[in-house]
C-alpha cells in the first residue's frame, strides 16, 4: 500500500476521502515552463496519484528568472526529465508518463486518444494552443487553460472565468476569436489577469516553438498563474466551488461607465 502520510496536512484540509479521490486521477499537464512547472509540482504535492507531462523544450539561461526546473547547472537539459525527476522525488508512487516533445497537431491528436481526468493548458504560444484547446474541446474532457502572464507584476489581479468571458488580457483575446468557431469554447476555465500589459516590455524573439515575440516576466507571477490553474483543477476534481469573474458589463461604443476604466475586449 503507498505512503500517504507525507499528505497528512492535506488530508485535514480536504478529508481522507478526498484524497483517495485525487489518488485515483490522471492530469495531463502541457507546457512546463514558468506556469506549467509550478502547476504540475503543485498538482503532484496535492496527491493526484498520475500525471502525464509535455514539452520538448531545454532549459536556457533566460528561464531561470522564473521557471521552476532552471539552474545554473542545467542549462541545455530537456524540463520534461527534470520535472520528472523532480515529482518522483516528490511522489515516488506516482505513475508519471512524460512526453519530450512539442505539441504538434499529430502529437496532440495522439495524446488525447487517452483518457484524462483533467487537462492543464500550461502553453505561452498560440498556435499549440489553439490546438490543444480546440482537440481537447473535442474530447469533451475538462480542462483549464492559463493565459498571458508576461508583462505584468501583480498577483492580486488574476481571476479565473470561463473563456469567453475573459477581459484585460491581450492574449486570451487571441484565443477568443481563433477558437470563437467552436461553440463549446465557453467550455474552458481560463486564468487571466486583469492588470494592464506593460508594452515596453515586448520583445521580438527569432520565431522559433511558434513564438515571434515576448513580453518580459518577474520571478512570482507565472509560478502565481500555475497555482491558481493547479487550485481550479484540484477544486474541480474534488467536486468543490471554483467562484467565476463576471465580465464587466459595457455600455453603447465599448466605453465602461463614467467613473470607471475601459478595458481590453
Amino acid at each position: 500500500m503507498a505512503d500517504i502520510n507525507w499528505l497528512s496536512r492535506s488530508a485535514l484540509l480536504v478529508g481522507d476521502e478526498g484524497i483517495a479521490a485525487l489518488q485515483q486521477k490522471h492530469v495531463l499537464v502541457v507546457g512546463l515552463g514558468g506556469v506549467g512547472s509550478f502547476a504540475a509540482e503543485f498538482i503532484c504535492r496535492a496527491g493526484v496519484g498520475e500525471m502525464t507531462i509535455v514539452d520538448g523544450d531545454v532549459v536556457d539561461p533566460s528561464n531561470r528568472n522564473r521557471q521552476l526546473p532552471a539552474l545554473a547547472t542545467n542549462h541545455g537539459v530537456s524540463k520534461a526529465r527534470i520535472m520528472e525527476d523532480r515529482l518522483l522525488a516528490i511522489n515516488p508512487q506516482l505513475k508519471l508518463r512524460v512526453v519530450e516533445e512539442f505539441l504538434t497537431p499529430q502529437k496532440c491528436r495522439e495524446l488525447l486518444e487517452k483518457r484524462y481526468d483533467y487537462i492543464m493548458d500550461c502553453i505561452d504560444s498560440i498556435t499549440p494552443k489553439l490546438t490543444l484547446l480546440s482537440t481537447a474541446l473535442n474530447s469533451g474532457m475538462p480542462i483549464v487553460s492559463s493565459m498571458g502572464a508576461g508583462g505584468k507584476l501583480d498577483p492580486t489581479k488574476l481571476r479565473v472565468t470561463w473563456l469567453p468571458e475573459t477581459y484585460q488580457c491581450v492574449f486570451a483575446q487571441y484565443v477568443r476569436k481563433r477558437l470563437k468557431r467552436l461553440a463549446n469554447a465557453a467550455a474552458v476555465k481560463a486564468v487571466f489577469s486583469t492588470e494592464e500589459v506593460r508594452k515596453d516590455s515586448l520583445v521580438m524573439t527569432d520565431g522559433s516553438n511558434f513564438k515571434r515575440s515576448a513580453y518580459g516576466t518577474i520571478s512570482y507571477l507565472p509560478a502565481a498563474f500555475g497555482g491558481v490553474c493547479a487550485s481550479v483543477a484540484v477544486r474541480d476534481l474534488l467536486g468543490l466551488p471554483v467562484e467565476m469573474t463576471a465580465r464587466p458589463k459595457r455600455i453603447q461604443g465599448g466605453k465602461k461607465k463614467r467613473g470607471r476604466r475601459q478595458v481590453v475586449d
